[in-house]
């Protein structure tokens, strides 16, 4: 048996354990993995290099990024290349190929598979928005970042009698400004799933202030959306591959809260630093079961499957149910983090 893998899309923690789990576990069956440089494109390059059990390959469950590297692939682009893609695995002998990314990722992934590549996938992202899965690993080393500097901002806020706001990042979805809200005791957490009202905003602000408290913490998820005609966004600007770039909704948020109640307002955009590092235990354990069950998959000709979690078992999803719709965050969820804000 001969696996090829690969990492996609955007960096996070634990991308390593995976390769390091799927080696290993790969050795253990007798097979041979191959890894695909830089992602997709890597793959239509035909930039691989041979990969072995050993003590550099058991080194990376430590390492956060990824030894591979990753990079995306417009649609069009990507979509154009299947004979390369078909002629390059087929040259190289590889039975299986396993792709470890987020949604784009494994849409990408399922593509191939419905056009006769067979492929499996491995859900990573730090926003947590794969749906089929309880969690995806990075998610819990991402919140673990970002509950830090929640905790570190509390004593500079309090410090100077001032509201931090903090943006955090999950696109579309709240799971990571949620989990690291709650954890670190935000005072109000704005999240995608329930648009935000900016009077309402400053209405539980002035209200903490009014009854003595001296400072407060605000906790905002770049993707976050107003109730409509409550705030001006400004214009949407799009990157290369189309995808509204969404940071900076903090510093806006920021502004108005300080005019609006004079006082004063600053704002934190943790951006990149929320994917770096070292994985949590929490991620490097999930990471190598995604990796031992993907190549116990392989072996076992699941083709066309995803792994994850559910409850405390890896399962078999098929990427019809993990791309089908972003996981969100369910109201149960949000009314335990809106009884604590305040």
């Amino acid at each position: 048996m001969h696996i090829a893998i690969l990492t996609s899309g955007g960096d996070c923690q634990g991308l390593n354990a995976v390769i390091r789990g799927i080696v290993r576990a790969s050795a253990d069956h007798g097979a041979t993995v191959t890894g695909y440089q830089d992602g997709w494109k890597g793959l239509v390059q035909d930039k691989k290099i041979s990969l072995h059990d050993g003590p550099d390959i058991d080194r990376l469950l430590l390492r956060g990024g990824t030894v591979l590297g990753t990079g995306r692939m417009k649609t069009a682009d990507f979509t154009r290349c299947l004979d390369v893609i078909k002629d390059n695995l087929a040259a190289a002998k590889v039975d299986v190929l396993i792709a470890i990314g987020g949604e784009g990722t494994l849409k990408g992934a399922k593509w191939l598979h419905d056009n006769g590549v067979p492929v499996i996938g491995v859900p990573k992202t730090i926003d947590n928005d794969v749906d089929s899965t309880d969690f995806t690993f990075g998610f819990d080393s991402a919140v673990a970042i970002a509950t830090d500097a929640v905790d570190r901002l509390h004593t500079t806020a309090e410090s100077h009698k001032r509201v931090m706001v903090v943006e955090v990042m999950g696109r579309h979805v709240g799971w990571l400004a949620m989990q690291a809200g709650m954890a670190g005791g935000a005072h109000d957490i704005l999240i995608p799933e329930v648009p935000f009202n900016i009077d309402e905003v400053c209405k539980r602000m002035s209200r903490r202030f009014a009854m003595g408290e001296t400072y407060g913490i605000i906790v905002v998820a770049e993707g976050v959306e107003p109730v409509e005609g409550t705030f001006d966004m400004g214009e949407p600007e799009y990157d290369s591959f189309g995808h509204r770039k969404l940071e900076g909704i903090g510093a806006k948020i920021a502004d108005i809260i300080g005019a609006r109640l004079d006082i004063d307002v600053r704002s934190t955009e943790l951006g990149y630093v929320q994917r770096g590092g070292t994985p949590t235990a929490f991620d490097r354990v999930l990471a190598t079961r995604y990796a031992v069950n993907a190549t116990r998959a392989a072996m076992n000709g699941n083709v066309g499957s995803v792994v994850v979690l559910r409850g405390e078992q890896i399962e078999l999803a098929s990427f019809e149910e993990a791309v089908g719709r972003l996981k969100t965050v369910p109201q149960s969820d949000i009314d335990s983090m809106t009884a604590l804000l305040g």
